[in-house]
């Protein structure tokens, strides 16, 4: 995917990861529905809960009343933490079966209004997690939260699959994005440094970013790189979303100090 995709490839790469998670989840036993995942409280069935509730909220449908008071859990931490709480809360008791049949609903609808909408539908304002920018921007947010969670699910189980193709791209243009924050904020690379993440498959790039007044993604350098990172695509993503990863996965060369700070600070969603 581009860096600033249209509408049809926006749309064709959200529906077609959905139906990826589809797949995913007719595949799954009652027991692996309750299967923990990496994230703080949630089973795979509360991530599913998750999805179906932003979809469900995209195409307009009432926010259900949780029962509990969501904002007292201890991994909620923000209103859009919150806001997710709601309907995993509201969901927690439904059964596998009912879950995918929500899934289905809900994406089949939210299809059809992709489907509908024009060029002029995904300029329009509109708020996304990134904060103001345009619908269509919120739907390539939706490629990477939709896909990241499709991981989860997949690391919960142990089904690994679908680490490369177009959602995978989306999510790696969706991370590149924020490496010049990464490495020039959080990383405090000095001016004049170069920091290159060589990711060497299943998802073959290359991000490079280079601070000289601001840190700013530039095309992969000829001369040496302050410091390089050589990881799979996959751990990249992880650690992009703050989960788990095994230790010692990441070859740093050169500036290791430099590159060890830029590791210790990819995450930027969780």
């Amino acid at each position: 995917m581009t860096q600033d995709p249209g509408r049809k490839q926006v749309t064709d790469v959200l529906v077609g990861e959905w139906e990826a998670l589809d797949r995913l989840l007719a595949g799954l036993s009652d027991e692996e529905w309750e299967s923990p995942t990496c994230l703080p409280g949630w089973r795979v069935t509360d991530v599913v809960a998750h999805l179906i509730g932003t979809e469900a909220m995209l195409a307009g449908d009432p926010t259900p009343d949780p029962g509990v008071d969501v904002a007292a859990l201890p991994h909620v931490r923000n209103d859009v933490a919150a806001f997710n709480e709601q309907w995993v809360a509201a969901l927690r008791e439904e059964k596998p079966a009912a879950m995918l049949a929500r899934f289905r609903d809900v994406t089949a609808r939210r299809a059809g209004k992709l489907a509908r909408m024009t060029d002029a539908d995904f300029a329009a304002p509109s708020w996304t997690p990134a904060g103001q920018a345009t619908y269509g921007r919120f739907m390539q947010i939706r490629i990477y939260d939709c896909y990241m969670h499709e991981q989860d699910v997949r690391a919960a189980v142990g089904r690994p699959g679908n680490e490369d193709g177009p959602a995978a791209e989306a999510a790696l243009d969706e991370a590149g994005r924020v490496m010049g924050y990464v490495v020039g904020k959080r990383a405090a690379a000095p001016d004049g440094s170069t920091v290159v993440i060589d990711l060497t498959g299943p998802v073959r790039r290359t991000v490079a970013v280079k601070v000289d007044g601001r840190a700013r993604l530039v095309p992969a350098p000829t001369e040496p790189a302050t410091t390089t990172l050589r990881l799979p695509s996959t751990l990249f993503l992880r650690l992009c979303g703050g989960r788990p990863a095994p230790s010692g996965s990441v070859d740093v060369g050169g500036d290791r100090e430099l590159g060890r700070r830029v590791v210790d600070n990819l995450a930027f969603t969780i």
